[in-house]
């Protein structure tokens, strides 16, 4: 099992990775990172590009084991800030598509993404001695660990629920070769709505999740990387943004179905 808690961490660091990339390739933020508002944040290349780099670094130190917590809890940490600070408010007093939940899309992906560092960040023990300022931010950190799982299962009912508002259009997402597109789009909005309740409440957290991420990782080969190889230039890259989302969903509902019934131990060293 411990096998699955790497791939996770690894789905999940590629999953960013191909975000930030994304960022400096397109010199612009990702929608999933930051909506069109405010401008200002639009104005400058430099920023989305010094974004991009970040999130590639974070995804480097994930991989490699190297500060793993720590690097986990400042990356859940800006995620939920970016969330908080730009998507909320965007969607609720910007946006003219508030009440329409297929527009919260991206403002949920984000906090999907931000509860998975947490999550990874809560599968690993403390190593650092709590004892400075910058450890005094990752105590402050440290309480959205338990939270990581919810904002993740938050964005799963929604977008299951989102398959029962628009199935005509999910449907089409189903490729044409697998028959039953409808029964699919059911099935797979009864499935994400399931599973977020089931994670929230600890229902079966082991196999739930570990089913969970079966099937989005099923999507992300079926599904987004042949949009994606398809995709027309003017789609400005998003089919391709939604490759490396998926592939970052499944890998947090690995760890999750990998944490289930663990007890991490959280000792802090006074050498360290």
């Amino acid at each position: 099992m411990e096998a699955l808690n790497k791939v996770g961490r690894y789905f999940y660091a590629i999953g960013i990775t191909g975000i930030g990339l994304q960022n400096d390739f397109y010199k612009a933020f990702r929608p999933v990172i930051l909506p069109d508002w405010p401008p200002w944040m639009h104005r400058f290349p430099m920023e989305a590009t010094f974004a991009g780099a970040l999130l590639f670094f974070a995804a480097i130190m994930i991989c490699i084991g190297k500060k793993l917590r720590e690097t986990a809890l400042i990356t859940g940490g800006a995620m939920l800030l970016f969330f908080l600070a730009f998507h909320l408010p965007y969607m609720l007093f910007v946006s003219t598509y508030t009440s329409s939940p297929g527009a919260w899309s991206n403002a949920l992906k984000l906090l999907a993404l931000s509860g998975g560092a947490f999550v990874i960040a809560g599968s690993l023990p403390i190593k650092e001695p709590a004892t400075n300022r910058i450890s005094s931010l990752y105590r402050f950190l440290d309480r959205f660990i338990p939270w990581g799982k919810v904002f993740f299962s938050i964005t799963m009912i929604v977008f299951g629920i989102d398959h029962f508002l628009y199935p005509e259009f999910v449907s089409t997402l189903v490729p044409a070769w697998i028959p039953g597109h409808n029964f699919w789009t059911y099935f797979a909005a009864i499935a994400l709505i399931g599973s977020g309740v089931c994670i929230i409440l600890n229902i079966r957290l082991r196999l739930v999740a570990l089913l969970l991420g079966l099937m989005i990782f099923l999507w992300f080969i079926f599904l987004h990387i042949p949009r994606a190889i398809i995709a027309l230039p003017s789609d400005n890259g998003n089919e391709l943004t939604s490759v490396f989302e998926a592939l970052a969903f499944s890998g947090v509902a690995f760890v999750i179905s990998w944490t289930a019934g663990k007890k991490v131990k959280k000792t802090i060293p006074a050498s360290a």
